[in-house]
């Protein structure tokens, strides 16, 4: 019997970091994987993979709408599909053997197989029983689906087979107007398909800036997608391989049904914590399944702990690497920390999408008092030679303070660009601080300054 001071069950975004970390400070660790390879679900089936042909299929888009006005004339690039998934794959591969490769040289055992816990202090792979003084239960999550829809990962797919598609459909229904299904409907809304979203709220992307929502909706309606919006959805029926999705508008109760080729359930991810045996141990769950835990990350049972998808919070690969490396600074007798309030979230659509902080209605309900400074793209010179003028900064300060409280930007490198604002908050920076920090011209961050000068006297190209 091996004995660890540390193995970690999953090896995803918040595994391997937590492995990883634990290993540098000194502990003998192990991770368990069942996969063929490292990297959870983000890096097989999830971030890595969909970033990939979000990338090759903006590139069709650029080639099929710009390249004529930048004087590059030529036949426009068809789509090899295969080759586009082998590219894809290529780009799984070339970061799954990373995090093996990293593994390696941080001296931390990969236990290959699914693991369980026996009881506090062991953890069971396969026939072997390994010791451990601590267990980091790292397990993920899975898609989620609504009832009278099965997911058969050919006609009717989660994010998972969406990735994989036997052909681009030229009808993609989309239920569910969240990160994962904009995202992926986008993909095939430049590889030529007719796609439509089919969403129960009354706005996409419930929980972002009001404003964003509404912009982020014409730019993709814009771009070709359709939105049903309001739309409970009943069920979906497959024959003869054609879907089609039965709907009742919220509205006016009315029945509706959408037919298409292919439907992605987008409705969502739940924790994953099936095999593990944690209902036999007595470890305390939510509610909604997930493992409860304290401010340290601990479970209920002592020696035991967990993180990422598989507790509360955002179902983010960032905040479970996050909460990885903070457990193992708790493990190593050091002193472990996230700060919740600046975990970015980011949408990588085209233009991308991101926030940090507070939302202004969140800043209202709270009864905060705020000012918000905004700046078009529009009037970014970076921004209109590259044609991505569409969209804006928006940076929310305290009208007291002018204490950053939260950002919101729809446009170009939205999802870099929102870290400046998160390493703003993390130092309780003003506006004005960001105001007064020299920007390089020309890039996409200045429309980060000028919003931020626009919480004072004004910006400076609006």
């Amino acid at each position: 019997m091996s004995s660890y001071d540390v193995i970690v069950i999953g090896s995803g975004p918040g595994g391997y970091v937590c492995a990883i970390r634990c290993a540098q400070l000194g502990l003998k660790t192990a991770c368990v994987e069942g996969r063929e390879t490292l990297g959870g679900t983000c890096l097989n089936i999830g971030c890595i993979p969909s970033k990939a042909l979000l990338h090759a299929t903006e590139m069709l888009h650029e080639a099929e709408t710009n390249f004529e006005k930048m004087g590059l004339k030529g036949k426009s690039p068809s789509v090899d599909w295969q080759q586009m998934q082998a590219y894809k794959d290529d780009t799984i591969a070339q970061n799954t053997k990373g995090i093996e490769f990293l593994f390696k040289k941080n001296k931390v055992d990969w236990l290959k197989g699914w693991g369980s816990i026996p009881e506090a202090g062991k953890v069971k792979v396969g026939d072997e029983v390994h010791e451990a003084k601590n267990i980091v239960i790292a397990s993920g999550s899975v898609p989620s689906s609504l009832p009278g829809v099965e997911i058969d990962e050919e006609i009717i797919v989660s994010s998972t087979g969406a990735l994989s598609l036997g052909k681009i459909p030229k009808k993609m229904a989309v239920i569910g107007a969240g990160v994962i299904g904009l995202e992926m409907g986008s993909v095939y809304a430049r590889l030529g398909a007719e796609v439509t979203v089919v969403e129960y709220l009354d706005t996409i992307t419930p929980t972002m800036d009001g404003e964003v929502q509404k912009q982020f909706q014409k730019i993709l309606a814009k771009q070709g997608m359709n939105f049903i919006l309001g739309a409970a959805v009943k069920g979906v029926d497959v024959k003869n391989k054609r879907a089609k999705v039965s709907y009742a508008l919220k509205k006016d109760n009315s029945d509706a049904t959408l037919d298409a080729d292919v439907v992605l359930v987008a409705t969502g991810r739940k924790s994953y914590t099936d095999g593990l045996g944690l209902g036999e141990l007595g470890i305390e769950m939510t509610d909604r399944g997930q493992v409860k835990t304290d401010g340290h990350w601990a479970t209920s049972l002592k020696g035991i702990y967990a993180i990422g998808d598989a507790i509360t919070g955002p179902m983010l690969a960032h905040k479970a690497e996050d909460e990885g490396m903070a457990v193992a600074e708790v493990l190593a007798g050091k002193h472990g920390h996230v700060n919740y309030g600046v975990i970015p979230s980011v949408i990588y659509t085209h233009p991308e999408v991101a926030s940090v902080g507070q939302t202004e209605a969140e800043l209202k309900d709270a009864g905060i008092p705020y000012k918000a400074g905004k700046f078009s793209f529009m009037g970014n010179g970076r921004a209109k030679a590259n044609f991505s003028a569409d969209g804006f900064v928006k940076i929310l300060a305290h009208k007291e303070t002018d204490r950053i409280l939260g950002a919101h930007i729809i446009g170009p490198m939205a999802g870099d660009l929102i870290h400046e604002i998160c390493v703003a908050m993390e130092f309780g920076a003003a506006a004005q601080d960001i105001a007064l920090t020299c920007h390089a011209h020309p890039t996409y961050s200045e429309a980060v300054r000028e919003a931020a000068l626009a919480c004072g006297d004004g910006a400076i190209h609006a």
